[in-house]
């Protein structure tokens, strides 16, 4: 049998999942208002079925186009089965849920353990090589996001600890799936992959949300809250997760997640662009922080003879 792994790293070392990964860090950045807009009208849990639901509509019908739905091995269905619980059930639904429960300050704060939750299980796991460079490359981001978001502005209380552990086990279970997916992505396909990812949360998430719109006048909604829910299905989960997902069967988990750190700094910039905000000197150190720890974790290691 071939090693498939020299190919992989070959690939791996163009800029093609680079690019994806800021297509993601884009897409995803620009879910916070667009949901925001949504939220005011329907229950979050039935926003998180309606995303799931219709990402797993429109992979199955592409794939059934292309005539690529069934995976390689029989036991890939149940790895997926697994993965889909914690990179998308879990992922959303205590996500929402903490972020309801707690500040944005400190959730955005809280996000930055994503990665190192995702090093730390890739290193456990065996996928990842815990490496000094990667470490510090991560360590170095994710102080540029806290000088970025100011720690001054969270606050972690007794009524904000229930979101601010929902928001920690989402990083966790987030960081579990990055960790641990390559293998069977990489086996099946980054499209078929998340076919059946989504297919498998939507059984969870799908009933969820149709019970959570019982409280509403569904008629009521008007048209362009459905094209926003729209966008937030196809623009911001769809496009990323494939994104992800192809970038995560080229490169190490740990430069798919270290990525995370540059949403805040697209944020930033959306707000200079579109509200008139100023950068300060705060974000410019903040920016050197998380470019440069970007680099040192996606800088390739020097091959060994």
């Amino acid at each position: 049998m071939n090693d498939p792994q020299p190919e992989t790293n070959a690939v791996g070392r163009g800029y093609s999942p680079h690019l994806a990964l800021l297509a993601v860090q884009a897409f995803f950045g620009s879910l916070p208002v667009i949901g925001k807009i949504v939220l005011g009208v329907l229950p979050a849990v039935s926003l998180v079925g309606f995303r799931i639901g219709i990402t797993a509509l429109i992979l199955f019908v592409v794939q059934a186009f292309r005539r690529r739905i069934w995976l390689k091995r029989r036991d890939d269905y149940l790895r997926l089965a697994i993965l889909s619980i914690f990179g998308v059930s879990l992922n959303q639904l205590l996500f929402i849920g903490g972020l309801s429960l707690t500040k944005a300050a400190n959730t955005s704060l809280l996000a930055v353990t994503i990665p190192i939750f995702t090093l730390i299980v890739g290193a456990v796991a065996g996928s990842e090589k815990l490496r000094g460079r990667k470490v510090a490359g991560i360590i170095i981001a994710a102080a540029g996001v806290v000088l970025l978001i100011d720690p001054r502005n969270a606050s972690f209380s007794s009524q904000t600890t229930l979101g601010d552990l929902m928001i920690i086990v989402n990083s966790l279970s987030y960081g579990i799936y990055v960790a641990t997916s390559k293998e069977v992505i990489t086996r099946n396909g980054a499209f078929r992959s998340m076919m059946w990812v989504f297919i498998f949360a939507s059984v969870i998430c799908v009933p969820l949300g149709g019970y959570s719109l019982s409280g509403i006048d569904v008629a009521a909604v008007e048209p362009m809250i459905w094209f926003l829910v729209l966008y937030i299905a196809v623009i911001a989960t769809a496009g990323p997760y494939l994104l992800n997902a192809y970038a995560l069967s080229k490169v190490d988990p740990s430069i798919v997640a270290v990525y995370i750190y540059l949403q805040p700094m697209i944020g930033f910039v959306l707000a200079v662009i579109f509200l008139d905000e100023k950068l300060g000197v705060s974000f410019v150190a903040a920016a050197a922080c998380v470019f440069v720890g970007v680099y040192l974790t996606t800088k390739r290691q020097p091959i060994e003879n």
